[in-house]
């Protein structure tokens, strides 16, 4: 599968949680624990980022987020 890419539109490091915009327009939850890498996994708004997306009791929920 290939990956989105988008931008984050808010990300909350306190709560751990936020939303990226796709590039198709569509905004996502992201959950920290979805932020690829070790340590304090964080975004910054505006940042660009790639993403595959999984289906969550909740709706879309990015996952494998990486920073480009």
């Amino acid at each position: 599968m290939e990956k989105l890419t988008g931008t984050v539109k808010w990300f909350d490091s306190k709560k751990g949680y936020g939303f990226i915009t796709a590039d198709n327009g569509q905004d996502v939850f992201v959950h920290y624990t979805g932020i690829s890498g070790t340590g304090f996994r964080t975004l910054e708004e505006g940042e660009r980022v790639s993403f595959n997306i999984t289906e969550s009791d909740k709706g879309l929920k990015a996952v494998e987020v990486e920073r480009l």
